[in-house]
């Protein structure tokens, strides 16, 4: 049943991944498309016939058009490249997070009663503890299969493989979080070093031009505009994942102390100092009855 589940959600990332890049290829191709008959001269504006504007007019119409999505990536420059590569691989890994940490997922609910009830009932054994464990193979059932190997032991030896076997899990719980956290660092600086690139080309190009009748004020204005788009880019993804880092490492420990907690209801379920709890309760109201 877990492997069946674990095939459906490698299913969907990849679904779901496929569905990301074929948008992106799409747009990119039509960008393209639409730049080429650009600079083909060929009119991409649907036939239609319009009345003559006024070279005034038509210059304020030019001026005020809203720029385009594409433009204003191709207006930030090359870093544009890394800071996309980041929102992609966000949106993914944040809809894999998303999946993978569900409580029922990680601490099954009908499982954990029923196997706790079962033990406390003394309805168990070791041998069949341990394959229940095996049939669920969720991160519940490895702690206790990791407290029911110690049947019988010491409480203390009980209690450590249970810990160990929980930071295990914990590990594995916050896998790809390192990733995420690494794309809310990294998008501000790829943002900070395209903004600084900006700045210096949009320098540059008043010192070029100096000696012609560009008004230099325009130059800087629109060299300046274009550098802050890698900013704002960058900002714009980055506050996204470090919001999401935030959320699953806080849903991450809430399922480690779950685990923790009902890991030591196991350890004072099958240690030794338990059954002989037990087995001295057990004497004594048999020979209870007796009297």
């Amino acid at each position: 049943m877990k492997i069946k589940e674990s095939r459906q959600l490698r299913i969907r990332v990849v679904a779901f991944i496929a569905i990301l890049a074929l948008a992106i290829v799409t747009s990119t191709t039509l960008a393209q498309t639409e730049s080429g008959f650009e600079t083909s001269g060929f009119n991409v504006e649907p036939v239609a016939t319009v009345a003559p504007v006024p070279d005034a007019a038509a210059t304020e119409l030019t001026t005020n058009a809203s720029p385009r999505l594409t433009d204003i990536l191709r207006s930030g420059g090359p870093l544009m490249i890394p800071i996309g590569l980041c929102s992609f691989l966000l949106v993914v890994f944040t809809f894999e997070r998303f999946i993978s940490l569900r409580r029922q997922r990680i601490i099954p609910g009908t499982f954990t009663r029923k196997f706790l009830t079962q033990l406390n009932e003394g309805e168990l054994t070791q041998e069949t503890a341990t394959g229940i464990c095996d049939r669920d193979d969720s991160p519940m059932a490895r702690v206790f299969k990791a407290g029911v190997q110690k049947w019988g032991k010491p409480a203390v030896e009980v209690e450590q493989a249970v810990l160990d076997e929980g930071e295990r899990t914990s590990n594995r719980l916050r896998k790809y979080l390192r990733l995420i956290n690494g794309v809310a660092t990294l998008c501000p600086l790829f943002g900070l070093l395209g903004t600084v690139l900006g700045m210096i080309h949009a320098f540059d190009s008043i010192a070029s031009a100096s000696a012609t009748a560009v008004d230099p004020k325009t130059l800087i204005a629109t060299g300046i505009s274009q550098a802050l788009l890698t900013t704002a880019a960058g900002l714009s993804v980055a506050i996204p994942a470090l919001i999401s880092y935030l959320f699953f490492t806080s849903r991450v420990d809430k399922h480690i102390m779950d685990i923790d907690a009902l890991g030591m209801k196991v350890v004072n379920l099958v240690s030794a100092e338990a059954m002989a709890t037990t087995k001295t309760k057990t004497t004594r109201t048999a020979r209870s009855k007796a009297a």
